[in-house]
């Protein structure tokens, strides 16, 4: 799960990197513009010289902003697909909780250790209440890597509930892991997985 976890990692924390519209870019509609807008905010909080040695509070307000891009509980619903509903209401709580503070590491650690990578916006399309935002992540060795965010609607709010690089979901990654994980063991075996990764 550590190599997965890594990249996803890399996947999510590109929501928090330098921010940079190329020229000519596709107009940004609602779920372009409220996901930078948060990014936006999670790079003031990294840049904030008076939250530079205050490592705890500096994580918590990231990780606050990250609760605002990426819907967690639907997330880790879409990764268990089936499997969502075979686990007890406590199990599916605590994976939630579980998985969100494993998405949540990777994307606090990513982005402090931001080293000047650019996001290039290149807008979204949007179905009813779905979205994919379209991005491309540009290296300092100018490797070009597509990233899309796939957004649902939520009242006034757009949230992320997966995102894929180079065509790989996030979803689908962990979503393998995790049937195989529950085959051979069992909701609470998976639980007891995650927790030990986190601890």
């Amino acid at each position: 799960m550590a190599g997965v976890t890594t990249r996803i990692g890399i996947v999510i924390a590109s929501a928090g990197m330098l921010l940079v519209a190329p020229p000519g870019a596709v107009s940004a509609g609602p779920p372009t513009e409220q996901l930078r807008a948060a990014v936006d905010r999670a790079l003031q909080i990294v840049e904030d010289p008076a939250l530079k040695h205050r490592t705890v509070e500096r994580r918590a307000a990231i990780r606050a902003v990250a609760g605002e891009i990426f819907d967690f509980a639907e997330i880790t619903r879409r990764t268990l697909g089936p499997h969502w509903a075979g686990g007890t209401p406590a199990q599916r709580e605590e994976l939630v909780q579980l998985f969100a503070a494993l998405l949540e590491r990777s994307y606090v650690g990513k982005l402090e250790s931001y080293s000047g990578e650019r996001v290039a916006w290149l807008g979204d399309s949007t179905d009813a209440d779905l979205a994919t935002v379209r991005t491309r992540i540009v290296t300092k060795s100018r490797t070009e890597i597509p990233v899309e965010y796939r957004m649902y609607r939520r009242g006034e709010r757009w949230l992320t509930y997966d995102v894929t690089i180079e065509g790989i979901s996030l979803v689908a990654n962990y979503r393998t892991q995790f049937h195989k994980i529950i085959q051979t063991s069992s909701h609470a075996g998976l639980v007891e997985k995650l927790r030990a990764k986190v601890q």
